[in-house]
């Protein structure tokens, strides 16, 4: 597992330390009017290999500040594995997180709270969905079974739809026998990608003869930069609806502040609210995701996952 490994914990967690001023520790930690620390670390992991995750986090950040009083900074790590290890270590205040990556934090020890999932457009369901992908015309690959002994692009081992829920079908395929290292390589080439933009534009390029990416990813963000047309890949698998990426809290933050911050997040973290507060313009979304807002979530809503991470046999949800 790469977030459990001693040399990426160790370099991760060093940037994140060194990012965030050591988080809200000591004198930074003490407390607004509204009783938060002065000073909160926001983590988060661009989708794309490319992103400035600021502009995306902006609205949020300054809805944070607004509310509870504090400093937002904004901690951006270059995988899952900072973020998890950063809210273990209570360095990262806030995160937002792929469900897989949700699941490896609680599995491993964090303490922490759902706030919400992000949804897409007002009104619709958290939740999204992982494509299977090959360069169209490509007759050869027609399904995930075809993807045997083939290079294949992943997104990073932490990713819930740029790995775990492909794993799982890999396996259903009987391409792989588990997402176990040894067992991927033995039934295909992996190549990790480090974001979904990257996963997807190399297989149209021709870097990896199959691959993985987020529905979003390949339907809305490359189309919408220009990157990507619908005639440049072929979709020959889709993964079942996987449960919403979400922002957390570490529960020692406090069972006040978790509730203001749950009811600040599905209230008002919204692209509605937030043009109406001056504090975004045009689309308004939020997070590299592209999300309208924010709605309830809670730990059972990620059972799905945990079952996934089961049939995966994967080392990264074990503790």
């Amino acid at each position: 597992m790469r977030s459990i490994r001693p040399k990426t914990i160790a370099a991760t967690l060093a940037l994140l330390l060194l990012a965030a001023g050591c988080g809200s520790d000591g004198e930074d930690a003490a407390a607004t009017v509204q009783g938060f620390p002065k000073t909160l670390v926001l983590g988060a992991v661009p989708a794309e290999n490319s992103t400035d995750l600021r502009a995306g986090y902006d609205p949020l950040i300054k809805l944070l500040e607004k509310e509870t009083g504090a400093k937002v900074e904004l901690s951006q790590a270059t995988d899952y594995a900072g973020v998890v290890e950063g809210m273990i270590a209570g360095k990262v205040d806030l995160a937002f997180l792929g469900p897989f990556a949700y699941v490896i934090a609680t599995a491993n020890g964090a303490k922490i709270q759902p706030l919400g999932a992000v949804i897409p457009a007002k009104g619709q369901p958290a939740g999204y969905r992982s494509y299977g992908l090959t360069k169209a015309g490509n007759s050869t690959v027609n399904s995930l079974a075809d993807f045997k002994g083939r290079s294949v692009c992943f997104v990073d081992p932490g990713s819930t739809s740029g790995f775990l829920y492909p794993s799982a079908g890999l396996i259903e395929a009987g391409v792989i026998t588990s997402s176990r290292e040894k067992d991927l390589t033995a039934g295909l080439k992996p190549v990790y990608a480090g974001g979904h933009d990257a996963s997807a534009l190399a297989v149209k390029n021709g870097g990896c003869e199959a691959g993985f990416a987020m529905q979003s990813m390949v339907d809305t963000t490359l189309p919408g930069k220009g990157e990507l047309k619908a005639e440049d890949l072929k979709k020959v698998w889709t993964s079942e609806t996987i449960a919403g990426s979400l922002f957390v809290g570490r529960q020692d933050l406090g069972a006040d502040q978790i509730s203001r911050l749950t009811s600040l997040l599905t209230e008002k973290a919204n692209a509605d609210y937030l043009k109406g507060q001056g504090m975004c313009d045009g689309d308004c979304l939020l997070t590299d995701e592209d999300a309208w807002g924010v709605v309830a979530a809670k730990d059972a809503d990620y059972a799905g996952v945990r079952q996934v991470c089961a049939v995966t046999k994967s080392d990264k949800c074990k503790s």
